[in-house]
């Protein structure tokens, strides 16, 4: 149900920002994918920030993701690379279709 796919995408999400980039299938990527930009976006801007909403936004990023180490590697490795791009943070490339049930598998990853 709802809970398992929300706790799909947070893995999901949680890795790419882990290896940098992941194959999935399309549907997946294309889910996660409005979800990771947003956390750059959050990691990025709050750099900008009084002291207090950089806290917040640590804390909101922790809550989403749920793993301490990942928001450090998120706003602190991450999210500086994109100070001067607006968006855009991932590429989807396809990779063609999975044997078994053919869904069309993608790799979803950071862009340089």
């Amino acid at each position: 149900g709802k809970d398992r796919r929300a706790g799909m995408r947070r893995t999901l999400i949680k890795q790419l920002f882990e290896h940098e980039r992941i194959q999935t299938t399309k549907t997946r990527a294309l889910a996660i994918r409005g979800d990771a930009e947003r956390l750059i976006t959050l990691a990025r801007n709050s750099a900008k920030g009084s002291d207090i909403e950089k806290v917040n936004a640590r804390r909101l990023a922790a809550a989403r993701l749920g793993d301490t180490d990942l928001v450090k590697k998120l706003f602190d490795d991450i999210a500086p690379r994109y100070a001067n791009r607006n968006g855009g943070y991932t590429r989807i490339s396809k990779l063609g279709l999975r044997q078994g049930d053919s869904a069309e598998m993608v790799l979803l990853e950071l862009v340089e």
